[in-house]
């Protein structure tokens, strides 16, 4: 038994930052050096990482298994935005990835990218499209990544509240917060807190890579904080640098 507990420790500690980015791994150094970016270069998160130290509600020990699991979640969100292809990969075994979202159909790496991204797939819903406040059925990646950095100038970001067990079968409960201080889909900016909460399983393998995620919050959540402020006339959309790392599950 404590064999296994040095194995898995020594195994986690890949997941103690870079040196670029204290919360983020496999952003920088040898392994990195033929990495395609999405963006032709590494994102930078130091505006991400400010609003998080300001507005995270725990502060875990270094080296604790609940630090190495939010940064193993922080990781996998940098890679699956910004790198571009399957081999770049670190956190994750691409050929086996099984996403799920709410009890949904288990998605393949490749289910993703027909949904055409990460955010279009983690606002799936079944409502009528007329009812639909965000239609992912309308968004490109770029377009989507267009309204939630334009949405969250600062960035969404992550915390990790709890982890209830460690691996190979990880379950944690996380809080993503912004503010709103851009526009939504023609909803006005409130430039208020908008948070959600919700619990996670990640399952990783013999590597310490996740083969399998699920992801059980209230998505509803997320839009009644967009649409708060109520419409506004369409006045133009500010330029965005999408090169930024303000994604808003950063």
């Amino acid at each position: 038994m404590l064999y296994h507990q040095e194995l898995t420790t020594i195994k986690m500690d890949q997941y103690q930052g870079s040196d670029v980015d204290k919360y983020r791994c496999f952003l920088s150094g040898e392994g990195e050096k033929n990495t395609t970016w999405k963006y032709g270069a590494p994102p930078n998160f130091d505006a991400v990482n400010k609003l998080f130290e300001e507005g995270r509600t725990k502060i875990w020990p270094k080296g604790s298994l609940e630090e190495q699991v939010q940064n193993l979640v922080k990781t996998w969100e940098m890679e699956m935005f910004y790198k571009v292809k399957p081999e770049d990969f670190k956190s994750v075994d691409v050929s086996k990835l099984i996403v799920s979202v709410n009890g949904g159909k288990n998605l393949t790496r490749q289910d993703v990218v027909n949904m055409v991204g990460g955010y279009n797939m983690f606002l799936q819903t079944t409502l009528p499209e007329k009812l639909r406040v965000y239609n992912p059925s309308d968004e490109t990646v770029d377009s989507a990544l267009e309204i939630f950095t334009g949405t969250f100038p600062r960035g969404f970001v992550l915390e990790v509240l709890e982890v209830y067990s460690g691996p190979p079968v990880i379950v944690y409960k996380f809080r993503h917060w912004g503010y709103m201080e851009g526009p939504f889909k023609g909803y006005q900016p409130t430039n208020e807190i908008v948070e959600i909460f919700g619990v996670s399983v990640i399952k990783l393998d013999e590597q310490f890579k996740i083969v399998k995620l699920e992801f059980f919050y209230d998505r509803g959540q997320l839009l009644a904080g967009l649409i708060k402020g109520g419409s506004v006339a369409a006045t133009g959309e500010p330029s965005i640098d999408l090169s930024s790392s303000k994604c808003p599950l950063s």
